[in-house]
């Protein structure tokens, strides 16, 4: 049953561009429309109409953010009849009108592709914005540690702990550019994202690309779009769910992929189990995400 009800939901997922045909998703369930409507609001917690409106939302937010066509082509593309309709549908998922969202680069609220197993995934909503950012300059201490998907990183926390005052006051000196405040980077030396698996772990700041102090090290980033994602919880647990979730729930229900780049984080360290917030900032491009369960994306990222 719950293979004929994943097949009906790839069903609505290819449609979200036109009238969904809920008769044939039903068919392909094997129940009566009626039967499915009733099941899938049990089962996902949302009535279908509007599981179905978020996803429609979620993928046309890319193409607003993306600002490549009018708003009114994008209106028309998944099935608005006028820019006023898009635009009410539009706030309702996001709270924010298209036209606005694209001129300020609003925070904006993704509906994960929903699939039912054992369990529901994916009837969280996940918020988060779109930023174009120049080239910019990365500098501080860097170190080589293995990444930890549960609990705390040891070799991390040494890193941290090890950085002189003189370095820290430089990096306050330098910093400057978005994300502002001493950051942690996560620069990955393979595909590898298993537990054990070596990651060039930074402490620093982003500053001007001319920047050039010799007591640190650099690293040159490369201008680009970036996914900001906040988190709020428990340390470290909820940080590394946040990073978890957005490999394995956001990348495969949004038209983006990962591209070059070091994965930032603003984060104030807490004592183990404190509630803290934290920002994530995951270098990303515009591409067609592959189904759930593709090799790359099932895998889950840790922070080192």
């Amino acid at each position: 049953m719950l293979e004929r009800l994943n097949q009906a939901l790839d069903h609505l997922e290819a449609g979200l561009d036109r009238e969904v045909d809920v008769a044939e998703a039903a068919r392909i369930a094997a129940v009566s429309e009626y039967h499915f409507r009733r099941l899938f609001s049990a089962l996902a917690g949302m009535p279908l109409p509007v599981y179905v409106r978020r996803r429609r939302m979620t993928l046309a937010a890319a193409e607003v953010m993306a600002g490549e066509v009018t708003l009114l082509d994008i209106a028309v593309r998944y099935g608005y009849g006028s820019g006023e309709a898009f635009a009410r549908a539009f706030r309702s998922v996001h709270g924010i009108g298209p036209g606005e969202a694209r001129r300020t680069g609003a925070v904006l609220t993704a509906q994960p592709r929903m699939s039912f197993r054992v369990v529901v995934e994916g009837s969280t909503a996940m918020r988060y914005r779109i930023v174009e950012k120049e080239a910019f300059r990365f500098v501080g201490r860097r170190a080589r540690v293995p990444l930890v998907h549960e609990g705390v990183n040891a070799a991390a926390v040494s890193h941290l702990e090890s950085l002189d005052e003189q370095a820290v006051v430089r990096m306050k000196q330098l910093a400057g550019r978005e994300p502002e405040g001493i950051l942690s980077a996560a620069v990955y030396l393979t595909d590898s994202r298993e537990e054990g698996a070596e990651a060039d772990y930074w402490i620093g700041v982003a500053t001007s690309p001319e920047a050039a102090p010799d007591e640190l090290d650099a690293l040159d980033v490369a201008a680009g779009t970036w996914a900001v994602f906040d988190s709020h919880g428990p340390y470290p647990t909820a940080l590394q769910e946040l990073w978890r979730d957005v490999f394995t729930r956001w990348f495969p229900s949004n038209p983006y992929t990962t591209r070059p780049g070091p994965e930032l984080l603003r984060a104030q360290p807490v004592p183990l189990g404190e509630e803290s917030g934290s920002q994530l900032w995951i270098p990303i491009e515009r591409g067609v995400p592959p189904r759930r369960g593709a090799t790359g994306w099932s895998r889950c990222r840790s922070r080192p």
